[in-house]
């Protein structure tokens, strides 16, 4: 059997399975364990799997996850996405990033530049603590423990006091109108820091596109992204939902 061959298989068995270990991919195609071990680099590489330790899992349901637990999830495919991202940070500049483990990794690539980020993120706070700069406004509220970030009726009210250059935001589903998330606090203050930015930043893997993923609560309208940063190229069914304007930036090349 090709490699080719052993990868196609490896996604088939993901879908049923989720969580699979390079040993028993070893001992299933009858392989070494430095041939499997290099199925899963690849796999991973391409951003066709995720890897975690001991093997890989399935990238199909990132947000289905606890927050925490997704933290530790090895991905240099959302690693190339967070470095995309950094091209649209400059020294000077107020900028809104929302809570994220693609932009948590944009929070440690920014760490020691001079400009503000206001945020609702715990995990981005603690990440851009680390330096001198950013300066950094956490909003207060009361604290989701799940997805950890704040929301408060005067964390909205301090939002639309401030003009920002970026609003880098995430979102657990991409339908044909718009960017949608769990929680309606977070779409509600998603909704309103990206109305007061001059441009619109959106971090989403491809998977995300109408995925099954329960989250019923529009954050931004499709035609008001400005910018988004994917993993995978998109097809064109997909990219049609966006204004023309929007530039769609994709970390892998088909």
């Amino acid at each position: 059997m090709t490699q080719e061959q052993r990868l196609h298989e490896i996604r088939q068995m993901l879908e049923r399975q989720n969580h699979l270990i390079t040993r028993d991919l070893a001992t299933h195609f009858n392989i070494s364990f430095d041939t499997a071990r290099r199925d899963v680099i690849q796999l991973v590489s391409t951003g066709q799997a995720i890897r975690v330790h001991g093997g890989l899992i399935s990238n199909t349901d990132d947000e289905g996850r606890p927050f925490l637990t997704r933290n530790q999830i090895d991905s240099p495919i959302k690693t190339k996405m967070a470095q995309v991202a950094q091209h649209f940070i400059h020294s000077k500049q107020c900028d809104f990033i929302g809570p994220s483990t693609i932009l948590k990794k944009l929070c440690q690539l920014i760490s020691g530049t001079n400009l503000q980020i206001v945020t609702n993120s715990i995990d981005n706070s603690l990440e851009l603590m680390r330096s001198e700069f950013p300066e950094i406004l956490l909003l207060g509220g009361k604290v989701n423990k799940e997805h950890r970030f704040n929301y408060s009726v005067s964390a909205l009210d301090s939002l639309k006091r401030i003009s920002f250059n970026n609003a880098f935001v995430g979102t657990a589903n991409v339908k044909s109108d718009g960017i949608y998330l769990p929680k309606i606090s977070d779409a509600e203050l998603i909704k309103v820091a990206t109305s007061r930015a001059k441009r619109i930043i959106v971090v989403a893997e491809k998977h995300k596109f109408n995925n099954s993923k329960v989250a019923p609560y529009m954050a931004v309208p499709l035609s008001q992204i400005d910018v988004l940063i994917t993993d995978e190229p998109l097809p064109d069914q997909f990219k049609q939902n966006f204004a023309p304007t929007t530039r769609i930036i994709s970390v892998l090349k088909k």
